[in-house]
């Protein structure tokens, strides 16, 4: 027989801190954080969650940063990677006073103490907590001047803030005659806050904290302190209980539990045990009905006008058009997120940053479309990264991938959490469970079946495999899943204790939610809307044809029932195809515009995009395209068509004109009625068969094959419908019922007068009008439950 070679074992090695100890053996990995569920716990919070990973090699010891924060050092010098040796001292989060540990060799003595981490670094003294987080310290501190300070992006500014967030001049603070200050924001583009509140003018008191993109600024006597949001934050559930049909069902029940900075959390169970409904009230979108979110210490819902710029979701549904490049995409998502005075330069910095960070550069100039199901969904991620958010979370975002692709998101989720983001991530996929730090698992009726260690959930419920846990739980509806958790020391050690260090003394938290800002500088985000429509309809093929082909296939059958000039029998139906190719072509536009970008909406109204600025949007480029069809559309039927008036129209125009004015008004109603079922309906499928009623509706109240005026019921149900208006502008101008005399085209709508023809198109307009009021209130309802309250 061959003699198998084997590679020398590692030696002990004893890892000394504080007078504390651990014996490292070869064959297990130790892990070093502030995660409690780690071989040696450090809670220095510029120890990161998951640290470090000291690790036995071929005859030697490795010591590997793990993506940390704040650095690990050896013998002084930061590294990622390092051998260790017996006299090696190790410093983690700073090479000066970080907290520390020496590795030498194990003694030939008693085994040493059970190892306990060294105790924190005092905090520093203050006369209440830091504003934000446990042991926070100022990133700067600077004496107040004796008349204002400016703050901002400029360089010029007395203290700026690097932040794409903030405004180039953003805000002032302002000393005042009685000893005291203020607060002046200048305009600026996501608003100044004070204590969690959006202000324009304010008196700022010692404590108050005043918001600026990322920052935090605090008086303290004579001095003015910064914070800086990193990205390592925790987040922390305390009593979350959410019920519907007036309390008798409940989707959420009393649910607490902390997440750590950097930590990766998934959240599963099955279906209808919660999990939508938990996310929507950590992120602040539908707020739980009793409990509070803690961000950082902060009341997430007391300040969500202020925090909502940490937070990035990414729901389900992509959030970005698919016609667009990735490039494209993110560029203009990059326009509305940040301030109009941020330098085209400076935006495509962070988009080429961003596409860096998520592996997308090959894909950088590919429209979304064709990318796989992964790569869009690192696409949406992208887009959320663009502003830096501190919490991101995500909705199914393994739904419908391949076992291949469902482990390369998560591993990216992986990296970001490192990297310093506080990840939550709602899945029914079980595949990598395992690359999670947390793991929350909800049992029907929304309550805690298990939290903790991924690891360890299978085994505490009694199960090999994650199918026969979710079997048992639609199946074994007797068992207490979350009492046998309630009583478990692991729910002590995970929840219980976890929560009793998070908690610090802190001002009173304010009930409900505060008022929410008006999104400032709408013009500018009506600009990038316009242009960024008008790329995606551009890059829309199946559009471009429809809208091209439809006017001349419309004005052809108008010109083939006309003929040479309008006699009494083919005026009539002349006119009511010419209203019947205005009506589709105009609802055509329309009808799926806003259902297919629900998603798109909801998120970027979440994010501070102004719904007056998207639907001026839709009707400034759909309106313009709407409008040149008609006029297409109306030149085919009728150019060089005699159409009997002698002299001008109805009120001196030349007829032609007249009527191509009342089908580019009824074509644009029409487009505003699309707009209307668009915004009524949940489903892009039924707007076709609705747009099929709505252009037969149009047909039958029209006035041309129905006697309308004097019917009670159907004259008045026949004002709503603008094809009634634009038929009476039509026959006003060509005199109609001279054509064609009788009982139906003696409506007085038809006459041939300046003031029939100016009533019936101001009704058009009039109808426009309420049309749109209409789909800008049925707008809200698709919005975040948080910006409806």
């Amino acid at each position: 027989m061959g003699r198998g070679l084997f590679a020398p074992s590692a030696p002990e090695l004893l890892l000394e801190s504080g007078g504390d100890s651990k014996v490292m053996r070869s064959g297990k990995a130790y892990s070093i954080g502030r995660d409690p569920a780690c071989d040696i716990v450090y809670t220095d919070p510029r120890v990161s969650w998951h640290h470090a990973v000291i690790r036995a090699g071929e005859g030697h010891w490795t010591l590997e940063d793990v993506g940390s924060a704040h650095g690990t050092y050896v013998d002084g010098r930061r590294t990622r990677l390092a051998q260790l040796r017996p006299g090696t001292v190790l410093r983690f989060g700073d090479p000066l006073d970080g907290s520390w540990a020496t590795v030498t060799g194990v003694p030939r003595s008693p085994a040493p103490p059970p190892w306990t981490a060294p105790p924190p670094p005092p905090a520093p003294p203050a006369e209440e907590p830091w504003p934000t987080g446990s042991f926070r310290r100022p990133a700067s501190v600077r004496p107040l001047p004796l008349w204002s300070v400016h703050i901002g992006r400029a360089a010029d500014n007395d203290v700026v803030v690097d932040d794409l967030l903030a405004s180039r001049y953003h805000a002032e603070l302002r000393a005042l005659r009685d000893g005291g200050h203020e607060i002046v924001d200048l305009g600026s583009h996501n608003g100044t806050f004070v204590n969690g509140q959006p202000v324009q003018r304010c008196a700022v008191r010692t404590g108050d904290i005043v918001g600026i993109g990322h920052s935090h600024f605090r008086l303290v006597g004579d001095e003015l302190q910064e914070f800086v949001d990193t990205g390592e934050v925790s987040l922390t559930a305390e009593d979350l209980a959410v019920s519907v049909e007036g309390g008798r069902r409940t989707l959420l029940d009393h649910v607490s539990f902390p997440v750590g900075e950097k930590c990766l959390l998934a959240v599963v169970g099955p279906s209808g045990a919660g999990k939508s409904t938990l996310l929507n009230a950590l992120t602040g979108l539908r707020p739980a009905d009793q409990g509070t979110v803690l961000y950082d210490g902060r009341d997430m819902y007391r300040d969500y006008a202020e925090l909502r710029q940490r937070i990035g979701l990414v729901p389900q549904e992509d959030i970005m058009h698919s016609q667009l490049t990735v490039r494209r995409a993110l560029s203009y998502a990059a326009e509305l997120r940040f301030p109009g005075d941020t330098a085209k330069a400076e935006r495509q910095a962070r988009v080429d940053e961003v596409i860096g960070e998520l592996g997308l550069q090959a894909r950088a100039d590919q429209p979304v479309h064709t990318l796989s199901g992964g790569q869009r969904k690192r696409v949406s991620v992208a887009l959320e990264l663009l502003t830096k958010p501190s919490l991101l979370f995500l909705d199914e975002p393994t739904s419908g991938l391949d076992p291949g692709m469902d482990r390369s998101v998560m591993n990216m989720l992986r990296r970001l959490a490192d990297e310093g983001h506080t990840v939550i991530v709602v899945t029914h996929s079980v595949l990598s469970l395992d690359v999670c730090d947390r793991l929350l698992v909800l049992a029907p009726g929304g309550k805690i079946a298990y939290y903790g260690p991924p690891r360890a959930a299978l085994p505490f419920f009694g199960f090999k495999e994650w199918p026969e846990a979710f079997e048992a739980f639609e199946n074994d509806t007797e068992r207490d899943w979350a009492g046998r958790y309630q009583a478990s020391a692991l729910r002590s050690k995970y929840i219980t204790d976890a929560l009793e260090r998070s908690r610090r003394p802190a001002r009173a938290l304010a009930a409900g939610l505060g008022k929410l800002p008006k999104p400032q500088g709408w013009p500018g985000q009506l600009r990038t809307l316009v242009r960024r429509y008008a790329s995606v309809l551009s890059a829309d093929r199946t559009f471009l044809v429809v809208m091209v082909v439809l006017p001349f296939i419309m004005g052809a059958m108008t010109r083939a029932l006309a003929g040479s000039r309008l006699t009494p029998t083919t005026s009539v139906n002349a006119l009511l195809i010419l209203c019947v190719g205005g009506v589709l072509t105009g609802a055509a536009n329309a009808v799926r515009e806003l259902v297919k970008e629900r998603a798109i909406y909801q998120r970027e109204r979440g994010a501070g995009l102004s719904r007056t600025a998207y639907l001026v949007s839709k009707v400034v480029v759909l309106g313009l395209v709407t409008v040149v069809q008609a006029v297409v559309l109306t030149m085919v039927a009728l150019a060089g068509v005699d159409l009997g008036v002698k002299g001008g129209g109805a009120v001196g125009l030349p007829p032609l004109a007249e009527i191509t004015v009342a089908v580019a008004l009824l074509s644009f109603t029409a487009m505003m009625l699309g707009l209307l079922v668009s915004a009524l309906v949940r489903k892009e499928e039924v707007t076709m068969p609705l747009l099929v009623l709505v252009a037969l509706v149009q047909v039958v109240f029209c006035g041309a094959l129905l006697k309308l005026n004097g019917v009670p019921g159907l004259q008045q149900l026949s004002w709503l419908v603008p094809a009634r208006w634009a038929l009476g502008a039509m026959a006003a101008t060509v005199d109609l019922h001279r054509i064609v005399p009788g009982v139906t085209t003696a409506d007085p709508l038809f006459r041939h007068s300046a003031g029939a023809w100016g009533l019936d198109i101001g009704m058009l307009i009039a109808l426009a009008v309420v049309l749109g009021g209409l789909v800008r209130k049925l707008l809200r309802r698709h919005e975040p439950a948080v910006l409806r309250r």
